[in-house]
C-alpha cells in the first residue's frame, strides 16, 4: 500500500515445518541466450545505493552502497565518494571500518555521519578525505536520527526518551531499571500497544539540541510535547528543521494522546528558542496532514507538504507556502494532479523541486513558485532521491532492470542526465525480460495502466507460463521501478511472463483514481484486474492464459483470497503473503486504525457493512486453489491470525496449500537469508504448478 504499513513488499518467514532450502535459483529456460538470464540470486546479492549527498563546493557526492554477506545474514554498508564530474573511480571512505552511515555535509566542509564505534549511535565528523573520525555528540543514548545548524556550529539529535521525565539522566534510569525488572508483563493505559513490528515501551522520540563543539549541555527542545519526532516507525529527519537563524526548530509530529492511532493530524510546530521553553502549532487550522518543512533561502518563507481530509493517508499532498512573518499561506500548483513526496528550494527561491509519481514512473519535476506552472525534468524510471548542485541534479534513479544509480544533470532542459556511478557491473552482463506499458478500458470505462514483461530469452511464437503480480497498498503502484522483494524481472529471469494492473486505487494516476478504491476493495479493483488481464492476453500472444499463477502481498495478498472467493477459476495457482483473510477482524487488530476506519468506512460497530461487504472470510466456500501462504510473526499490521486463519481454511477444505512462517520477520522480509527462502519456496511453487513435470 502507499499507506506505509501495507506496502507492497515481500517477506519470508521460517517455516513451521522446516524444508531444506534451495541454495540457487531455477535456472530459466533459456538456451538461445548469449547471456544469462538475470535471476533472484543476482537481485539477493546486488550491491544498494542510496542517500547522496553534495558537498558544499558541489564538486563531490557522497553515498551509501550497501553490500550483502550472505554468510553473515547481513547487510554491510559503506559510505563512498565520487567526483561529480565521473572522472576517477568512487573512493570507499575509511571510516567506513568503524561503521558509519547517515552522512551529511556540513556548511563548514566537514562530512558528518552516525556511528556506533563509541558503543552507542552518535554523530561523528572527518574532513573530505575520510580518513579519521571525530566524536561530535557524546549523548547517553542513541542518536537516531540528527540535523546540522546552518552554520554547522549545533546539532539537533533525536533520541528516544521516558517522556515524563525532566532530564536524560532520569530516562537512562528508566531503561535501566525497565531491563533489570524481572517479571515480564507490561502494562499500559492508552492505544499503539504495538506498532509496525515493536511492542510500545514508554518511550517518545524527542529533540535535543546540542553544540558541535562539545562545550555546554543538551537542551531538550521538545520537551512536555506528547508525541514523537521523526514519527514511527519510519520517520527521518525531514521531519525536522532548523530555522535559517538557527535560532529555533520546526518539526512535523501528532499529539499522541488517546487518539494517535486513528489520527492523521500531524502539525507543524515552531520550539521557542533553543531553551526548551515550549513550542507553537503553526498549521493547527489543518486536522489533516503536515510536514516535511523546507526554508526558502532568503528565509522568508516555509515551504512544506499538507494533506487535506483527515483520517486519510493517501490523500494527496498538496504544496503549501507560509510568509513567516504574517503566517499567510498558499497552495502552489494547485490544479496539479499529482501527489508530492519531497520539496527543494532553487538556490534563488523562485523554483521548487518536486518528486512525484507519474504514470507508472516517478519524476523529479520543477514548479515556479510564483505562477505554479509544473514542469518535467527527468524521464522513464524511479528518482528516489534528488541533490541539487551548483550548475543542476544529481539524482539516484532505478528502473525495471537496473538498481539504483547516481546521475548528474545540468539545468539545461534538453541535456539527458549523465551516470557517474556503476555499482552492480556484475549485472551488465544479465538478460532482463523486456517490459511494455499498455493500457485499456478497466472500472467506469476509464483508462488503467499495466505493464507486461517478456521472459529473459524470449523465443517468438512460443507461449509462457504467467506470474500475474498484484501490489499492495493498496495506494501503490508496481511502475517502471526496481525492488529487492516484488522484482518482477526475477520472475522473468526463471522463465515466466509476468503481467501487473495499476488498478483503480494506485498512485500516479491523479487522486481521483486514488480515491476510487476507498470502501470498494473488492469490486473495483477486481474488474481492473480482470479486464487488464483479457486485455493483456488479447495483445500478447506468448502469455499461456490457461498456466497462469496469481501472486501478492499487504493488499495484493487480500486480493490472493478474495480471488480465491470471487474468481476462482482463472488461475492453477495462488501465493498469499501477509494478506488480509478476515476485514472485520482487521479492524480490532491491526495497530493504525486510522486506514481501516478509512477504507472500510468506519469503525465496525459503525459501519459493520463495510467491513463484511467485500471480506474474503464470507466466501471460503468457494475456494478450491492451491495456495501459498506466507506470514511474518512479527507483523503487526496484518497480525498471524490472519495468515493463520487462511492456511487452516485451506487444510480445512482439503485444498492444497503449505504455510511458511517467519518468527523474525515484521510486514517485510528483510533478513538476506530469509529472503532466500522465500524466492526458494515461492519459485518452488509456480514451478510445481506451471513449468512441465518430468
Amino acid at each position: 500500500m502507499r499507506h506505509r504499513s501495507l506496502l507492497s513488499a515481500c517477506a519470508a518467514l521460517a517455516m513451521l515445518t522446516a524444508l531444506p532450502a534451495l541454495a540457487e535459483a531455477p535456472a530459466a529456460p533459456t538456451a538461445q541466450a548469449a547471456e544469462p538470464a538475470f535471476t533472484y540470486t543476482d537481485m539477493l546479492n546486488a550491491n544498494r545505493l542510496s542517500d547522496p549527498r553534495v558537498s558544499p563546493d558541489g564538486r563531490h557526492v557522497v553515498y551509501n552502497v550497501r553490500a550483502t554477506d550472505m554468510e553473515a545474514n547481513r547487510g554491510v554498508s559503506s559510505l563512498m565518494i565520487q567526483a561529480l564530474t565521473g572522472e576517477g573511480e568512487p573512493r570507499r571512505l575509511a571510516i567506513s571500518d568503524g561503521g558509519a552511515n547517515t552522512a551529511r555535509w556540513g556548511s563548514d566542509g566537514a562530512l558528518y555521519f552516525l556511528s556506533g564505534r563509541s558503543g552507542s549511535s552518535q554523530v561523528w565528523k572527518t574532513d573530505s578525505t575520510g580518513a579519521t573520525a571525530t566524536q561530535v555528540t557524546d549523548l547517553p543514548l542513541d542518536v537516531n536520527a540528527y540535523r546540522l545548524s546552518p552554520d554547522a556550529s549545533k546539532v539537533v539529535a533525536s533520541l528516544a526518551v521516558y517522556p515524563t521525565c525532566d532530564d536524560l539522566a532520569c530516562s537512562v534510569a528508566r531503561g535501566t531499571e525497565a531491563a533489570a525488572r524481572k517479571s515480564t508483563g507490561q502494562v499500559y493505559d492508552r492505544m499503539f500497544v504495538r506498532h509496525w513490528d515493536t511492542w510500545a515501551d514508554g518511550t517518545q522520540n524527542h529533540l535535543f539540541v546540542v553544540n558541535a563543539d562539545g562545550s555546554g549541555d543538551p537542551v531538550w527542545v521538545t520537551h512536555g510535547f506528547d508525541g514523537d519526532t521523526p514519527s514511527k516507525p519510519f520517520g527521518d529527519e525531514g521531519e525536522f528543521t532548523f530555522t535559517p537563524e538557527g535560532d529555533a526548530i520546526v518539526f512535523s509530529a501528532r499529539v499522541a494522546g488517546q487518539t494517535e492511532p486513528w489520527s492523521t493530524n500531524f502539525d507543524l510546530f515552531r520550539t521557542n528558542g533553543l531553551t526548551g521553553k515550549g513550542f507553537t502549532n503553526l498549521t493547527d487550522g489543518n486536522d489533516a496532514w503536515d510536514t516535511g518543512p523546507v526554508f526558502s533561502p532568503d528565509g522568508r518563507t516555509l515551504a512544506y507538504r499538507a494533506m487535506a481530509r483527515p483520517g486519510f493517508e493517501a490523500d494527496r499532498w498538496q504544496i503549501v507556502l507560509m510568509d513567516v512573518a504574517t503566517g499567510a499561506r498558499r497552495e502552489v500548483a494547485a490544479n496539479w494532479d499529482r501527489s508530492a513526496d519531497s520539496l527543494q528550494w532553487s538556490a534563488d527561491g523562485r523554483t521548487l523541486y518536486v518528486v512525484a509519481g507519474d504514470v507508472g514512473q516517478t519524476r523529479l519535476f520543477s514548479i515556479d513558485v510564483a505562477n505554479g506552472a509544473v514542469v518535467p525534468i527527468t524521464g522513464p524510471g524511479h528518482v528516489s532521491a534528488v541533490e541539487l548542485t551548483p550548475s543542476g541534479f544529481v539524482f539516484a534513479q532505478d528502473s525495471l532492470t537496473s538498481p539504483s544509480e547516481l546521475f548528474v544533470k545540468t539545468f539545461r532542459g534538453r541535456e539527458m542526465p549523465r551516470q557517474i556511478t556503476d555499482v552492480n557491473p556484475e549485472l551488465d552482463s544479465r538478460m532482463f525480460g523486456e517490459a511494455e506499458q499498455f493500457s485499456f478500458e478497466g472500472w467506469n470505462d476509464e483508462t488503467v495502466h499495466g505493464y507486461v514483461i517478456k521472459p529473459a530469452g524470449y523465443v517468438e511464437g512460443r507461449k509462457y507460463p504467467v506470474a500475474f503480480l498484484i501490489h499492495g497498498g493498496p495506494q501503490g503502484s508496481f511502475g517502471n521501478s526496481w525492488s529487492y522483494r516484488w522484482n518482477p524481472e526475477s520472475y522473468a529471469g526463471a522463465g515466466y511472463a509476468v503481467v501487473m494492473i495499476d488498478f483503480h486505487g494506485s498512485t500516479g494516476y491523479g487522486q481521483a483514481f486514488t480515491d476510487a478504491i476507498s470502501e470498494h476493495w473488492g469490486d473495483r479493483p477486481l474488474e481492473d484486474l480482470q479486464k487488464g488481464w483479457a486485455a493483456a492476453q488479447e495483445r500478447y500472444s506468448f502469455l499461456d492464459g490457461d498456466n497462469a499463477c496469481a501472486l501478492g502481498a499487504s493488499y495484493g495478498g487480500y486480493m490472493i483470497n478474495w480471488i480465491a472467493g470471487r474468481w476462482s477459476d482463472e488461475f492453477k495457482c495462488l501465493v498469499n503473503h501477509d494478506g488480509v483473510f478476515d476485514v472485520r477482524g482487521m479492524g480490532y487488530s491491526t495497530e493504525e486504525l486510522w486506514f481501516t476506519e478509512w477504507e472500510y468506512g468506519g469503525t465496525p460497530w459503525e459501519n459493520p457493512e463495510g467491513y463484511e461487504r467485500f471480506n474474503p472470510v464470507n466466501h471460503v466456500d468457494q475456494w478450491k486453489t492451491p495456495m501459498l501462504v506466507i506470514q511474518g510473526d512479527r507483523d503487526f499490521r496484518i497480525p498471524t491470525a490472519q495468515g493463520l486463519s487462511t492456511f487452516t481454511a485451506l487444510q480445512r477444505r482439503g485444498i492444497e496449500s503449505r504455510l511458511i512462517v517467519f518468527p523474525d520477520e515484521n510486514h517485510w522480509v528483510l533478513k538476506p537469508q530469509n529472503s532466500l527462502q522465500w524466492h526458494n519456496e515461492v519459485f518452488r511453487w509456480l514451478d510445481q504448478h506451471l513449468q512441465p513435470q518430468d
